[in-house]
């Protein structure tokens, strides 16, 4: 999917991501970024999403509040955003995103009525742990795919979808016609995953929803593991009652009590998650379907770009970080089944493409989201194809975040009966502090990728930082790799 008009051989981009929250209620993290990103939108010729566009459940019902009311400055027509329908968002600064959890998420029809029922009893009890949820989800993406894709179920097979066909796809790439992306104009996405080239870099847009199911347990220890995650899962349920509860005598209008219900709502949304990865551990079989056309695809693309002379890197982008150590996500089933999936993946490459000049990764950099915080990781020797890859996680821009783990800056993984170190964080911005002295610094990213080959990345953190009731710049220094 080719961006117009013709590229030059450096550019500039905005990465957002985990920034769909609405307000809390002494501030608004999300319009607080959304801002940041703005100042610095005139130099940049895209914008990137990692996904998780609007919490909680993806519905259509917070698309004008969540998504075009922060971000206006990217519509056309921005300047009335009440007047925009999600479906008919047309972008002025190309807008390219992946699908996130909270894009997929969908709810049984009697959760959304009784969020709806809560609503007053919620006001009279004035208690705010206030969560984004309406009638309904996003019916399994499809509010998403309406919102960013084009959207060919819509029309019927005849003369309305062969001239559509004719009007937009009209880019020739190898044998392939592609989807013309022309700001103002038309600015859909071909899929879900998806790949463009800019700068003679390609860039690659993944959907890890459907490549992120636990790996089957080992026989041995399924027995012994099926009982510690279903003890671990009413524990959880025992600590989710006891926050709702502590939410009941918490007055929402008194700045302190206020923090404290975000933190509530913080607290309650991992403990879901770690809930909803435990329940997916307990379902998972031998057969659990996998994405694998998806994987097939990037592979081929891969093996593709390392064989065209003229490409000088290669980015990818998706929401479920294979590497990170932010506290709550670095040790769940899904990350490593994204991480050897990918692998997997990497690994046919290497084995294809063969020696690579200065030995130089597959993948020049990777952006992910999901983890509610900034990060900068490398890998090491990791003996797969994945080795001495350059990792930014962009999942602070809005909705809440979270602390790096204690265990440590090193991921290891055991090889031959030894742990051995496969990565390392080298830069990690998230909630510090306890109490009145607690720090919640969000942010995005500005990404400048130089001439050259291999390209340079310079990147340029641009954070604001929540702290005693007031808003904070933070000046972080770029760094260079």
């Amino acid at each position: 999917m080719p961006l117009l008009p013709a590229t030059p051989l450096s550019c500039n981009n905005a990465v957002l991501g985990d920034s769909g929250s609405g307000s809390h209620r002494w501030h608004n993290p999300q319009r607080r970024i959304a801002e940041k990103a703005a100042e610095h939108l005139d130099s940049c010729q895209f914008v990137l999403h990692t996904g998780d566009v609007v919490y909680l459940t993806g519905s259509s019902e917070y698309y004008e509040r969540n998504f075009i009311e922060p971000y206006h400055f990217l519509l056309k027509g921005g300047d009335r955003p009440e007047a925009i329908d999600y479906r008919e968002m047309v972008f002025q600064t190309p807008f390219l995103p992946v699908p996130g959890n909270h894009d997929y998420y969908d709810l049984p029809f009697w959760v959304g009525i009784l969020a709806q029922i809560a609503l007053p009893i919620r006001f009279l009890l004035r208690s705010k742990i206030d969560i984004d949820i309406g009638w309904h989800g996003s019916y399994q993406g499809d509010t998403y795919a309406r919102a960013f894709i084009d959207y060919l179920c819509q029309y019927p097979v005849n003369t309305k979808l062969i001239d559509h066909l004719k009007h937009h796809y009209t880019v020739q790439w190898g044998d392939s016609r592609c989807l013309r992306y022309e700001p103002g104009v038309f600015t859909r996405i071909p899929n879900r995953y998806y790949t463009f080239r800019y700068g003679n870099i390609d860039f690659f847009a993944l959907d890890s929803n459907t490549f992120n199911a636990p790996l089957p347990m080992s026989k041995d220890g399924d027995r012994s593991q099926r009982s510690a995650l279903r003890e671990k899962r009413a524990d959880i349920e025992h600590q989710k009652r006891s926050l709702l509860m502590e939410g009941m005598f918490l007055n929402p209008d008194d700045p302190d009590q206020a923090e404290r219900l975000d933190d509530l709502r913080t607290k309650l949304e991992y403990l879901e998650e770690v809930e909803q990865d435990i329940n997916r551990q307990l379902a998972v079989q031998d057969s659990s379907p996998v994405d694998q056309a998806q994987l097939d695809w990037l592979r081929d693309r891969l093996i593709e770009s390392w064989q065209t002379p003229e490409v000088r890197g290669r980015i990818l982008f998706f929401h479920h970080p294979p590497y990170v150590t932010e506290a709550t996500k670095w040790y769940q089933a899904q990350t490593l089944a994204v991480r050897e999936r990918l692998r997997q993946v990497l690994d046919g490459v290497a084995r294809t493409v063969g020696d690579r000049p200065h030995d130089r990764p597959i993948i020049d950099l990777v952006l992910n989201g999901h983890a509610h915080c900034f990060e900068h990781l490398k890998t090491g020797d990791t003996q797969r194809g994945d080795a001495h890859i350059n990792w930014l996680v962009c999942g602070g821009s809005g909705y809440s975040l979270r602390r790096q783990r204690n265990e440590g800056l090193t991921l290891t993984e055991t090889r031959d009966g030894k742990d051995v170190e496969i990565a390392r964080s080298l830069r990690f911005l998230g909630r510090t502090g306890h109490g009145s002295s607690k720090h919640r610094p969000y942010s995005c990213l500005k990404i400048d990728v130089k001439a050259g080959s291999p390209p340079r990345f310079i990147v340029h953190p641009l954070v604001s930082d929540r702290f005693r009731h007031e808003w904070i710049d933070l000046p972080v220094e770029p760094f260079e790799f």
